[in-house]
This record gives structure tokens, C-alpha cells and sequence, in this order.
């Protein structure tokens, strides 16, 4: 089944290059069937390149999805154009009424600023709050991650000192969980990040359900009892080209990066890049709308209550 976005999202070219099904809101009209309703807070400067990212992620399931993008705040946008955001992105005011079946929100370039000194901080934690109340389950990615495990559980941040960057192995430890279902037993998957994510500290101070995790990552995913919170501390989402566009960025900037990981061929920069990681995050997101999403969410999203949610599964 498709995705369902605007007619003109930029996103729909590229999709539709790749031959992956679309729906326009146009021909959506005409399904009898009931879609779900997935927002999208995109936090990433590019806007335009990380949408059309968690769209390909998100239109590899049997499931129609009504994608909706949010902005978290109205100040300009470098990176992306004011004509897109005003055309294609809504403002939380016009969607806080309502209620949603799933809520993505993406990483940020924020790994070295404090919580308090980030400028929508405040605003953040209103849509984390909101969304208690109005999404069946959130997907929390990267950096957002650490966000979320600061409003759930009041962890502090915990940076290292050097960035992770690369392609890293993982290993699944809770195989009958449903988010891993399908997963090979050691998977490969993209970090770019400065946030720790130590397993020990999260089972000490949490009560989250670790799934995956590395030795040299830490935790990769991990979900609270009830599904209705996924915490994904890389970055599936990422294109073949992604870390390249970073490390390239950083040498630019004269950061001196570390080469990442396990990514280029020979770990020579000048080799083209191989995406390892495209079946998991299909898979990965899949699980999440199927079994997080889907199977938890109410038909009719005007009934959403918590109590359904209190159950023991």
C-alpha cells in the first residue's frame, strides 16, 4: 500500500523514480479505507532531504499512511526554503487538537548544546507532552532520542568525547520482541552522534525494554512496555551518501572528523560508499507501523483514550 503526501512534495519525484508507490491527496480521496495517520516533526537543517528520507522508510509496509509534516517552530530556515515550509509544513497550533496514530521525531545537529540552551527546548517538550495524549506511539531518532529519555525518564545528557560516526554492528537481545521481528540476530546500522547511550545506565535508571544493542554504540533501540515510546539512537533513515555529506562538510569546516567507521571501502574516503543498512531500516519501520501502530491504535482516532494502554500484553 502507499504513502499518502502532497501532490507536489519534492519527495514525490524522487519516489516515484525509485518506483516506490505514492499516493497523491488528489487520488487518496477515492479509497475507501483508513489510513494512518503519521506526523513527522522534521528537526534536521535540510529539511527537503530528510523528509524524503523517512517517506522511502515509511512506504515499505502493506498499510496506507497519511504523512503529515510539522515544524517546530516559525523561525527561517537556512537550509530549506520559506515557500516549502509554508506549502508542505504545519504549525503545531493547527494540529494540537487533534489526534494521531504514530509521531516521528527526527534527529538534530544539537549534540554538544545543553537541553536548557536549545532555542525550541520549551516548545519540544509541549509536542512530547501533546503527544501523550493524541499519538499511539512515537518513534524518537537520534538525537530526539536523548530528548525523549530526558522528558520520560529526566535523564541528564551524556556526551562522549569523541563522535561516533560510521556503520556499526549490532546485536539483537530481546528476539521475541515484536519491533525486532524478521531481524537478523547482528544487523548493520548508521551513527552520527556525540549522545551515549550506555546500556547499563538505561537499565539502571529506566524501565525500557532494551532490543538492540553494540559494543561500540551502546544502545541502538529500545522501547518503552507499552510500544507507545521507540527510541532509535542512529540513523536508519540515512542515504548511501549521508555520512559522506557530513565528513565532507566537517573537513570543509576544519574539524579534522575521523574517518567513519566501518563505511567507506578499505576506509578509504575516496571509495564510493555502500549503503549496508537499507533492509533494516525498512524492516525497522515496518515493525514499528505494524505492530506499535497499527495493531495498538484505535479505528477511530477521536476515541484515543490511554486506557487502552494499561493493559499488560
Amino acid at each position: 500500500m502507499p504513502i499518502k503526501i502532497p501532490d507536489q512534495l519534492p519527495a514525490s519525484d524522487i519516489l516515484r523514480q525509485e518506483r516506490i508507490f505514492i499516493m497523491s491527496e488528489s487520488r487518496a480521496t477515492t479509497q475507501m479505507i483508513r489510513p494512518l495517520k503519521v506526523l513527522i516533526l522534521n528537526l534536521m537543517p535540510k529539511k527537503i532531504e530528510t523528509e524524503t528520507q523517512f517517506l522511502r522508510l515509511l512506504s515499505n509496509s502493506p498499510l496506507q499512511v497519511d504523512i503529515e509534516l510539522l515544524r517546530i517552530d516559525d523561525r527561517p530556515s537556512k537550509n530549506t526554503p520559506e515557500e516549502h515550509l509554508n506549502n508542505f509544513y504545519r504549525q503545531f497550533d493547527m494540529v494540537k487538537n487533534r489526534n494521531f496514530d504514530g509521531l516521528i521525531i527526527t534527529g538534530a545537529p544539537l549534540g554538544l548544546v545543553q537541553f536548557e540552551d536549545v532555542a525550541y527546548w520549551e516548545h519540544l517538550q509541549t509536542v512530547m507532552e501533546w503527544a501523550n495524549n493524541h499519538v499511539t506511539s512515537s518513534l524518537y531518532v537520534c538525537w530526539a532520542a536523548q530528548a525523549g529519555l530526558k522528558l520520560l525518564y529526566d535523564l541528564p545528557k551524556r556526551t562522549r568525547k569523541e563522535k561516533l560516526s560510521g556503520v556499526y554492528q549490532h546485536d539483537v537481545i530481546n528476539e521475541f520482541h515484536p519491533i525486532v521481528r524478521g531481524f537478523d540476530d547482528s544487523f548493520l546500522a548508521p551513527h552520527s552522534r556525540y549522545a551515549d547511550f550506555s546500556p547499563d545506565y538505561l537499565s539502571e535508571h529506566t524501565d525500557l525494554d532494551l532490543l538492540a544493542t553494540s559494543a561500540d554504540a551502546g544502545v541502538y533501540l529500545a522501547s518503552t512496555k507499552d510500544k507507545r515510546h521507540v527510541f532509535v539512537t542512529g540513523h536508519p533513515e540515512y542515504d548511501a551518501q549521508t555520512l559522506h555529506t557530513e565528513y565532507s562538510r566537517d573537513l570543509a569546516e576544519g574539524m579534522d572528523p575521523a574517518i567513519p567507521l566501518n563505511y567507506y571501502p578499505n576506509d578509504n574516503p575516496d571509495n564510493k560508499p555502500i549503503a549496508s543498512w537499507r533492509s533494516h531500516g525498512h524492516l525497522l519501520f515496518a515493525n514499528w507501523l505494524n505492530y506499535c501502530v497499527y495493531q495498538q491504535t484505535p479505528y477511530d482516532l477521536e476515541h484515543f483514550s490511554l486506557d487502552k494502554f494499561t493493559r499488560d500484553d
